[in-house]
């Protein structure tokens, strides 16, 4: 009786079989799995596949960056020339001989190849051939540093920063991988402290016993990662400030002085250059500035000479050849302005103990320009 009555509850308490249409569907399901090549986990990190063996700075830079977007920030860097690895990857850089911005294949050695910043972003000056690393921060550089700077990508400073990365820090790393140089015929000296080049000496050296690259590559990456994060900051929190001292200094130039050449900026030690020749050309009426004044850290003034050009060692106008290498009482002498400090040898700044000292300095140097520089030059067109 007991046993009759427990065997007509039991399928009461089990749960009911599914639908017959429901279990069409979980046979259908069970029938595709692979049987052959396990799926990765969707848990697993992404991987990002680079070649292996000697490394250099544009594959190192290129996974830096990537790891420095959220997406890959837990990457796993594959190192490999292996074509089925590779294939497993999510991202791809210097290695398989494709460039595939779809499926994410960044290699650039391919014979086809030959893509610049200028041809794949219409607009853009720059036809330096790109490397992995020009590639990746063409497809990723705007999302990557909106993410830093804590902005959006509309946001206008992200396009400046942009630009300026571009021009001073990955380009060089773009022309050092394809062998381009910075000038025609022998040079006048050798640069061997460049990024690319202390990437190549964190590879082993030939005669040493452990070939092994994984650890440099690491310390590649975490080398021109810092060096990448350090000049971004610098350009967002220096170089960017700076620009407004210049247009307030360029605003105010004729207060400084009635020639308008002679401009003082607020604070001493910003980086003016390249905004002064950027501000410049809009100046209206047009004309060339000759000098900057301003203090220095010690709360002393200096009188610096705007170069012909922004990396130029020349000045527009220099100040006068028998004040150079000079310092106090001798300089004070041959000037006939009292407080001078020095003058350098080749004449691009000085140094006075007073505002009023450092304008003299300046002013009388534009009063001896007839003497010092050519009709032709354009600062007495």
């Amino acid at each position: 009786m007991g046993c009759r009555f427990l065997r007509g509850l039991l399928p009461l308490l089990l749960p009911p079989p599914p639908p017959l249409r429901a279990r069409h569907r979980m046979h259908s399901l069970e029938s595709v799995q692979p049987s052959k090549r396990p799926r990765r986990s969707l848990m697993a990190p992404p991987r990002i596949g680079t070649h292996n063996g000697t490394f250099h700075c544009d594959e190192a830079l290129a996974c830096a960056l990537l790891r420095l977007l959220p997406e890959y920030q837990d990457a796993e860097i594959v190192r490999t020339r292996d074509p089925e690895k590779l294939a497993s990857c999510d991202v791809v850089v210097d290695v398989g001989g494709e460039y595939d911005p779809q499926r994410h294949r960044y290699d650039h050695h391919q014979r086809s190849f030959t893509e610049t910043m200028s041809s794949l972003s219409p607009g853009k000056p720059w036809q330096t051939k790109l490397s992995s690393a020009g590639l990746i921060y063409l497809h990723f550089g705007h999302k990557l540093l909106a993410q830093l700077l804590g902005t959006s990508e509309e946001d206008s400073m992200v396009g400046t920063l942009y630009d300026k990365m571009y021009e001073n820090f990955v380009e060089e790393v773009d022309a050092v991988d394809n062998g381009i140089s910075q000038w025609e015929g022998e040079p006048r000296y050798a640069l061997t402290t460049t990024l690319s080049a202390r990437v190549a000496r964190l590879n082993p050296t030939w005669n040493q016993p452990n070939q092994d690259t994984e650890a440099g590559f690491k310390r590649a990456m975490d080398l021109v990662r810092e060096e990448f994060l350090q000049r971004l900051d610098f350009y967002q929190h220096s170089w960017m400030p700076a620009r407004a001292l210049v247009e307030e200094a360029l605003t105010q130039r004729l207060q400084v002085d009635p020639s308008g050449e002679i401009i003082e900026l607020a604070k001493g030690g910003c980086p003016w250059k390249e905004h002064l020749y950027h501000l410049e050309s809009g100046l209206s009426p047009p004309v060339t500035i000759a000098f900057v004044i301003y203090t220095d850290q010690a709360g002393q003034w200096r009188v610096q000479c705007v170069p012909k050009e922004l990396h130029s060692f020349q000045s527009r106008l220099p100040l006068p050849e028998s004040w150079r290498g000079l310092r106090d009482e001798a300089l004070d002498q041959v000037s006939g302005i009292p407080g001078c400090i020095f003058v350098h040898a080749s004449g691009f700044i000085g140094g006075h103990r007073t505002r009023e000292g450092a304008l003299s300095m300046a002013r009388a140097t534009l009063a001896q320009r007839p003497a010092l520089i050519s009709p032709s030059h354009p600062l007495i067109q």
